[in-house]
């Protein structure tokens, strides 16, 4: 900032706290859900894995499809 920007600052008005105060309370990101994925570890073959990654983004996603499919779950 330049002094002159220094020099013009003035304190906010109740009307812009207000509407700072609900910018920065507002929830981020996406809202929660009733039964969140949970991350775990799990160690694969190299080959399944290189076989999912090769589709690009969403190999997860993809193995969570193969694994319900398997274990004959409702997709979602």
């Amino acid at each position: 900032m330049t002094p002159e920007m220094i020099r013009r600052m003035r304190p906010f008005s109740e009307a812009e706290q207000d509407v700072w105060r609900r910018a920065v309370d507002r929830a981020r990101g996406r809202p929660p859900t009733e039964a969140p994925k949970r991350a775990v570890s799990i160690r694969l073959d190299p080959d399944v894995l290189a076989h999912f990654k090769q589709g690009g983004p969403g190999w997860q996603s993809r193995i969570n499809a193969a694994l319900r499919k398997q274990a004959k779950l409702k997709a979602k």
